[in-house]
């Protein structure tokens, strides 16, 4: 049997005493070249059985019966999840949410914000792909709304947000800015002045606010900058180096059996 792949924890999420869950790097896995080792992007240029392979270990880690991911959109819909798909049929969102048992909930990111969400007293989970079109869009409350129907209330929810791109290295031009800033002018806190007229966006920060502003009752941030860590996949870093392709970062939650 091969040694699962390490993962980091959230304090809360681990407390809750009904679910498991990890953020996984991209070590542990079998994946070669840009995608060495634990890839598991689907829709990524690397080897199919490779990332089934890595899948299949990140799943294990874990102790989950089955493992399912979106197809990510950068939207802000929320699917309800009964039963896994095949991974040819995922549905367009980009938000999962569930009461059964065993599925792990798999949000795959290389940069972007992913969000862990479980109900301190129900057993309903979430997971969110937050990326800053999503985040501006209402992703993270339309994950709350989705939990909502199985009777969960912000307030017993508990969050982690996962290792993204952090404010050093979010670089984002004026046009960028004032989206948010028509939004919600005090979102003018998560940007700093960069080189001329570019700016420093905080998304985790950004993701944060709103989901405290959601009324989420408590939240815990890794605060891990995957662009300047070799241990994580990042677009952007991928970007800066003219490589071809990257891999998937797992952030995965499952309910108990």
């Amino acid at each position: 049997m091969p040694t699962p792949p390490p993962f980091i924890t959230a304090t809360r999420l681990g407390e809750t005493g009904r679910v498991r869950h990890g953020f996984f790097s991209r070590d542990g896995g079998v994946s070669r070249g840009i995608y060495a080792s634990l890839n598991a992007g689907i829709g990524s240029g690397d080897d199919p059985a490779a990332v089934t392979e890595n899948r299949a270990r990140i799943c294990s880690a874990l102790g989950a019966t089955a493992i399912v991911s979106p197809y990510q959109v950068h939207g802000a819909s929320a699917v309800e999840v009964t039963a896994c798909w095949p991974d040819e049929a995922r549905p367009e969102c980009d938000a999962l949410v569930t009461v059964t048992p065993g599925i792990a909930l798999c949000i795959l990111s290389a940069d972007c914000v992913p969000v862990l969400f479980a109900d301190t007293c129900l057993p309903v989970i979430g997971a969110a792909h937050a990326g800053w079109k999503g985040a501006l869009a209402g992703v993270c409350e339309a994950t709350l709304e989705a939990m909502a129907a199985y009777g969960s209330r912000p307030g017993d929810i508990v969050c982690a947000i996962g290792p993204a791109i952090q404010q050093a290295s979010y670089e984002v031009g004026p046009e960028f800015a004032q989206r948010f800033l028509a939004d919600d002018p005090k979102s003018r806190t998560f940007f700093r002045p960069g080189t001329g007229d570019r700016q420093h966006f905080d998304l985790t920060g950004y993701v944060h606010r709103r989901l405290g502003r959601a009324g989420v009752g408590h939240i815990d941030r890794l605060d891990i900058d995957t662009c300047t860590t070799e241990a994580y996949f990042s677009n952007r870093r991928r970007t800066h180096r003219g490589e071809p392709d990257y891999g998937r970062n797992a952030s995965v939650i499952v309910l108990s059996p």
